[in-house]
């Protein structure tokens, strides 16, 4: 996974003639621009703005496990439907507290992810675009001045990551900001230093921050999505400390079945802890219940489609914990 070196984004594309039909793929799908005034090219657009006081944006992760490079067809209904799966799964940690406004975006195959930054820059550069626009869309057309939440997970981090760096150094934007949670990936101190208006979270009510992590068992072998070092909060106790958290702060884990239906709900179903190389390590769940060989593009040991699910109601009560401090701060109702 060339792609998820630190600085991939920053890559110069060179056009050389052994990988003209790639780019020249990509190239024909970016002429084709979104059109997010069509309510198609949404998953979630609700249509009362006004149940609550504060939106979520969110972006997808990587559905499309496609063998070849490629960017995501969005008259798929299969792809659309795990899409849409996923968002349920994953936005059920803002119900009750926020608008949700989820876009469809034409995302990278997993295939991309094996590329040099060279040749995966036309393809990730359509799947960003996408996401801008629905965001420009979403800010100019559907927002009315309300906080936000961003959230993400995995590729759909990654946008989010992307979308922070290149919009939110703006006093607008950062005043609406509620929070970020772009689960699933990485961003390093070096970043941080890079783009200073983006700071990861250091307690369970601090605003306009960054929640990230990477889920794994004490002895995992690496991750494609952990980068040298990646900053990790601990969604147990919402600071980069490496202090131990007990299982017994977890509010409870959820699972899905196949359908994205919730079918248990188990507290205390893990301790963290923040390792040396910027992971969140848990020691409840077995590495070989999470894990069929062959079948997982993660090694053992990494709970990376678990990183919501084994901390959800943790997750759900910070999304309330944050938006009731926001009001505070705001002196709104």
């Amino acid at each position: 996974m060339k792609f998820l070196k630190q600085g991939f984004f920053t890559a110069c594309v060179l056009w050389i003639s052994v990988f003209l039909p790639q780019n020249l793929l990509a190239q024909q799908d970016a002429a084709k621009s979104m059109d997010y005034s069509k309510a198609e090219n949404w998953i979630f657009q609700p249509e009362n703005s006004k149940v609550f006081g504060c939106d979520v944006f969110y972006v997808y992760p990587t559905v499309f496990f496609g063998d070849k490079p490629a960017i995501m067809d969005l008259q798929n209904h299969k792809l659309r439907d795990q899409a849409m799966g996923v968002a349920e799964e994953h936005t059920g940690v803002f119900s009750g507290v926020a608008n949700v406004y989820a876009p469809y975006y034409r995302q990278v195959s997993i295939a991309v992810l094996s590329l040099s930054d060279m040749e995966s820059k036309p393809y990730l550069d359509i799947a960003y675009q996408d996401v801008e626009n629905a965001f420009d869309y979403y800010l100019d057309n559907l927002n009315n001045g309300r906080p936000f939440f961003l959230a993400g997970h995995s590729q759909g981090s990654v946008m989010l990551l992307m979308l922070m760096k290149n919009r939110f150094n703006d006093e607008k934007l950062l005043e609406q900001l509620i929070a970020a949670y772009t689960i699933g990936f990485s961003i390093t101190d070096e970043e941080l230093t890079e783009h200073p208006w983006m700071k990861i979270a250091q307690a369970k009510d601090d605003l306009g921050v960054i929640i990230i992590y990477n889920t794994q068992s004490p002895d995992a072998k690496g991750s494609p999505v952990l980068l040298p070092g990646a900053k990790c909060v601990n969604p147990l106790i919402w600071t980069t400390s490496q202090d131990y958290a007990a299982n017994t702060l977890n509010l409870g884990a959820a699972f899905f079945d196949d359908n994205h239906k919730l079918t248990k709900t188990t507290p205390q179903h893990t301790d963290a802890v923040i390792g040396n190389n910027g992971a969140l390590i848990v020691t409840g769940p077995n590495p070989d219940d999470f894990f069929t060989a062959g079948e997982s593009f993660f090694p053992r040991g990494v709970f990376h489609a678990y990183d919501y699910g084994f901390f959800f109601n943790n997750l759900k009560a910070n999304a309330q914990t944050r938006w009731d401090a926001y009001r505070k701060v705001k002196n709104l109702k």
